[in-house]
């Protein structure tokens, strides 16, 4: 699998915060990419760096052998990037249907409405109802349906587990595992260990704006009393 994503010494900050301290990381196409780490380790504003969502960013960021870190967020996103933030950003007044046909097609390739309902039967039963009225596992499978609207091949995911009922998380690694197999590249960040174990290929450890641990899926095991120390896991 050749490269989708590289980040080479990146920093990034917020006005004069300094948040990320040379971060390096690398995604290979078709991958799912987990970031591990306690809240503020820098976990979400590395996707925002990438993204171009941050105040100021320096290094390199090779989307898709694109050098990005000098481009504006908008040219970002047509690379080929779908965001789904931790506060999924549905649009209230509006029907979920509504919202999925809200997003332009930033590349070739966007899933069909239709093809969306068969992944996410729950939101065809709910597609004449306002985003108000949908309970919060509703809203995150909106949140993730509306980015494959897009076109994205690389998708960004901020904690699409946190604080849904258990039947709701399953579904979602149902669908993560699923994209993965139709050749997405994935990169999740998640508090909930249990949920991302079993779905990443590739996991980074952060901690105080830095990576401090890499390694594969099959060396989970050998590396759960670091996980314990880093995480609490």
């Amino acid at each position: 699998m050749d490269e989708f994503l590289r980040l080479s010494n990146v920093h990034a900050y917020y006005g004069e915060s300094h948040i990320l301290h040379g971060v390096d990381l690398t995604v290979r196409r078709g991958e799912v990419v987990t970031l591990l780490g306690r809240n503020g380790a820098g976990r979400t504003t590395t996707l925002k760096a990438i993204l171009g969502l941050v105040g100021r960013r320096t290094g390199s960021i090779l989307i898709n052998g694109a050098e990005s870190v000098k481009m504006a967020p908008h040219r970002i996103a047509r690379l080929g990037i779908g965001y789904c933030p931790e506060e999924r950003g549905i649009f209230a007044s509006l029907s979920c249907e509504e919202n999925l046909k809200l997003p332009p097609e930033l590349v070739d390739g966007g899933m069909e409405i239709d093809e969306i309902y068969k992944l996410f039967p729950n939101l065809y039963e709910r597609r004449a109802s306002p985003g108000t009225r949908l309970s919060g596992g509703e809203q995150q499978m909106l949140a993730v349906a509306r980015i494959l609207r897009t076109g994205a091949r690389l998708l960004l995911l901020d904690e699409i587990s946190e604080g849904l009922a258990p039947v709701i998380v399953q579904t979602l690694a149902r669908t993560v595992r699923m994209l993965r197999e139709k050749g997405f590249t994935i990169v999740m960040v998640e508090q909930n260990f249990r949920f991302a174990a079993p779905l990443a290929d590739q996991f980074y450890v952060m901690e105080h704006g830095r990576i401090v641990e890499q390694f594969q899926a099959g060396e989970l095991q050998g590396k759960m009393d670091m996980l314990h120390e880093f995480l609490g896991v």
